[in-house]
């Protein structure tokens, strides 16, 4: 058996995938289930700034300032928003102090850093439409944001993102100079505008997706990102895009019932963590097989709770220290032969 798996293991390397756990060929090759993050596997990864907009939807560099001071002067764990950002524009932060940061986490979906200029104490807050949206009580210019000014950018936010774009929204709002801040200064906030991203699907996603499907091994979409941009994104690729489950419907369902819905659904969205955890687990419940691919902090605790794990070359250390494989290069078909290769060494 240990020369079967290690031979399996020098076959694998060859494909670009260098396996960390010997037992688990076997578990890749039994996989029926892959769960797969959407960014850098299914989509190329490598995302863009498209654009900064004020509310009308006028292009904005006000909105890009305020975007790149707080991209550059957050703390937290680098994404590739952020680095988007500051490659079009890095920032004048020596106009600026920062007295402090709100650090992002999968509650508030926004970070908030608290800048202090010539003309008074500024909080810049950028994070998930919705979530900034939330706070926001007014619009850049003093005037009331009432139901009828918020559903203009609702359906703003939902015309780019059902084309596929990725939106973040910042909003703004000055503060007394004070010891310290905390969430609790996240409120009555002005909204500033939008940034949209580009990060288009891979070429040769849908062909592998077949070939995965011929092996029998069924492809779902986990992803923080809205709805309609994981369907807009599942459409290009060949992936059903009408069995949704969202994060917000996840906090509602108890363990049984997570277990029969999962089965049945496509694409998870807008999902945390712990979500993500709770997904593998109820797939396994049901008999499956899961594999699941990652390479963020946000994934760790779905990659220990998965049958086998995959992660990339570039990925956080802690996505790769989690994963049973690594795949030198961030490739869907790499797995297709590694499956394969499983297949084999455990026959």
């Amino acid at each position: 058996l240990s020369v079967s798996l290690a031979r399996g293991a020098r076959m694998m390397a060859q494909h670009g995938v260098v396996v960390r756990r010997l037992n688990a060929i076997e578990n890749l090759g039994s996989m029926d289930v892959l769960c797969t993050d959407k960014t850098g596997t299914i989509t190329e990864g490598v995302v863009q700034l498209d654009g900064a907009y004020d509310a009308s939807g006028a292009a904005s560099t006000d909105v890009l300032t305020l975007a790149a001071w707080n991209a550059a002067l957050e703390t937290g764990l680098g994404n590739p928003l952020d680095d988007a950002i500051l490659q079009a524009l890095a920032p004048d932060v020596a106009t600026i102090r920062k007295r402090a940061e709100i650090p992002f986490d999968f509650v508030r979906k926004r970070v908030s850093v608290v800048v202090e200029r010539e003309s008074g104490i500024l909080l810049v807050t950028k994070g998930a439409f919705d979530h900034v949206l939330g706070v926001c009580s007014t619009l850049a210019d003093g005037q009331v944001l009432d139901a009828a000014g918020r559903e203009r950018l609702v359906a703003r936010y939902r015309r780019w993102t059902g084309e596929g774009t990725r939106v973040v929204a910042v909003a703004t709002r000055v503060l007394p100079s004070k010891a310290d801040y905390s969430r609790e200064d996240e409120f009555d906030l002005a909204f500033v505008g939008f940034l949209t991203f580009l990060d288009r699907p891979k070429q040769g996603v849908e062909a592998t997706l077949i070939g995965l499907a011929k092996l029998g091994v069924s492809v779902k979409l986990i992803s923080g990102d809205s709805t309609l941009v994981a369907q807009h994104v599942a459409r290009l690729v060949g992936l059903r895009a009408d069995r949704v489950l969202t994060g917000a419907d996840i906090q509602t369902l108890h363990d049984e019932a997570l277990w029969h819905v999962a089965e049945q659904t496509d694409l998870f969205v807008e999902v945390d963590p712990n979500q993500k955890e709770r997904i593998i687990l109820a797939l396994k419940k049901t008999g499956h097989v899961v594999g699941f691919l990652g390479d963020g902090v946000n994934d760790a605790p779905a990659m220990h709770a998965a049958d086998t794990s995959l992660s990339v070359d570039g990925a956080v250390d802690v996505a790769r220290e989690a994963a049973d494989f690594v795949l030198l290069e961030r490739n869907l078909d790499v797995i297709r032969q590694g499956i394969e290769e499983g297949r084999k060494t455990f026959a």
